[in-house]
């Protein structure tokens, strides 16, 4: 009796030998993660940077009055824009947070907060920026510098939750200077 193999199960490689197409695949996935993360390593830098350029705007003298806004006002424009980009790179489809949910499901409850805090985050900075480009009111200068610091410090603890996220899912360090 002849077996004629059937042509849509794939024969089994001889033992020994690996199939290729799988392992470029594998190698290509690999260098693909490895270069979206270096965008998110060098990305994350620059979103410190903005957030630094902010905490010192802040510091300086509010008795400055129209020169303290307008140095505010320039420094949360950057990091408008670097937050964005940090929300669009990390939630594109294939990005790192879409990537975390298939590779490691037990993560996803996290990712969902993250998302969840890249809209409330994006919602304050626009505001925040919105009334210093428009003149909004500010009948109390220190208490909008304390707003804007209190949401400094939550963009420093995304960072960090978003850090070990990545740790988590990847075992990547993407750095505490990054």
């Amino acid at each position: 009796m002849t077996v004629q193999p059937n042509a849509a199960i794939q024969p089994l490689d001889p033992v020994g030998q690996v199939d290729e197409r799988a392992d470029h695949g594998r190698e290509q996935g690999a260098a693909q993660l490895a270069a979206h993360l270096d965008r998110v390593r060098r990305h994350r830098s620059e979103l410190r940077e903005s957030v630094a350029a902010v905490d010192l705007a802040l510091e300086s003298p509010i008795a400055r009055g129209g020169m303290w806004r307008e140095r505010v006002r320039a420094a949360l424009a950057e990091l408008a824009h670097d937050f964005d980009d940090h929300v669009a790179l990390t939630e594109c489809p294939g990005g790192i947070y879409d990537r975390a949910r298939r590779s490691a499901p037990r993560l996803s409850g996290r990712v969902d907060r993250l998302l969840r805090e890249h809209r409330e985050l994006r919602e304050a900075i626009h505001g925040y920026l919105a009334v210093l480009e428009h003149g909004g009111t500010m009948a109390d200068l220190p208490v909008f510098r304390e707003e804007l610091t209190v949401l400094m410090g939550r963009l420093v603890r995304h960072r960090q939750k978003g850090g070990d996220l990545v740790y988590e899912a990847y075992d990547v360090d993407l750095g505490g200077s990054g």
